[in-house]
């Protein structure tokens, strides 16, 4: 039983994983919430019952960072040890293959924003604060912050969150494209679970491929994504769901389709 990650059934949403960060008062990530958060990445891959998946840190944060304590006496030599570990952990959502979300209430700093930028989507409080303020500690955000940040929002924005460590609040993360939804604080758990439901019932191998395709060719050129899209569109034939969205489409329109996930 994880100590201060849960994973469970959204109760009204059968088909969605809810994702919880349950370490009060801030939700720091220390090394057993990134462990606990990659087992709970992997559960949710490997349930098929699980369609879409909601990280939250609860009503009044998401996550304010990783713990400093521990790193605080860490020599250069042991964080070379330890620095993939750690982006794998704050990186866990990002491992998930199906529709993910993340629903940010008050602070998600440091970790806690390289946890939320591993998700497809993120819906946040007005009230929340969004940075990476490593560089305030004297370091850079070692999570995955420099590289999935600039992919999301550019290069020129991000490098102005990094170098100055600043916090942004909902309105201009809005702006800025790093979160794509602001609701009242009280309402982004609802939003963010309502947003995963609309994947529960869909093709769940169609939609795996639609986010590798993505996921994937950003990292390469064009002509390697296009292989790659080919390749994974190819593989869909092989579904039940495609034969029986292509049945449907003929017999009676688009968005009729039952699907079985397989």
């Amino acid at each position: 039983m994880a100590e201060f990650v849960t994973f469970e059934t959204a109760p009204d949403h059968p088909g969605v994983g809810i994702i919880e960060l349950r370490r009060p008062p801030m939700n720091a990530l220390n090394r057993q919430v990134q462990d606990e958060l990659l087992a709970a990445a992997a559960e949710a891959n490997a349930r098929d019952d699980i369609k879409a998946v909601v990280v939250y840190g609860g009503p009044k944060v998401f996550a304010a960072g990783a713990d400093i304590k521990e790193m605080i006496d860490i020599t250069p030599a042991e964080m070379t040890k330890v620095a993939r570990r750690l982006q794998r952990g704050l990186g866990a959502i990002s491992e998930i293959t199906k529709p993910t979300v993340a629903a940010i209430t008050g602070y998600a700093l440091g970790g806690g924003l390289e946890v939320a930028l591993g998700a497809d989507r993120r819906i946040a409080g007005d009230n929340a604060k969004l940075g990476v303020p490593e560089v305030l500690l004297g370091v850079i955000p070692g999570g995955g912050g420099t590289q999935r940040l600039a992919r999301l929002i550019g290069p020129s924005r991000a490098k102005d969150m990094v170098f100055t460590g600043r916090f942004v609040d909902a309105e201009e993360a809005l702006a800025i494209g790093l979160v794509d939804e602001v609701v009242a604080p009280d309402d982004v758990y609802t939003a963010a679970v309502t947003w995963a439901a609309r994947f529960v019932g869909s093709a769940s191998a169609a939609l795996a491929a639609a986010k590798a395709a993505i996921d994937e060719g950003l990292d390469t050129d064009l002509e390697t994504g296009l292989k790659i899209e080919a390749h994974l569109f190819a593989s869909l034939f092989a579904t039940d769901d495609r034969a029986i969205g292509m049945a449907s489409f003929i017999e009676t329109g688009p968005g009729k389709a039952d699907f079985t996930g397989k």
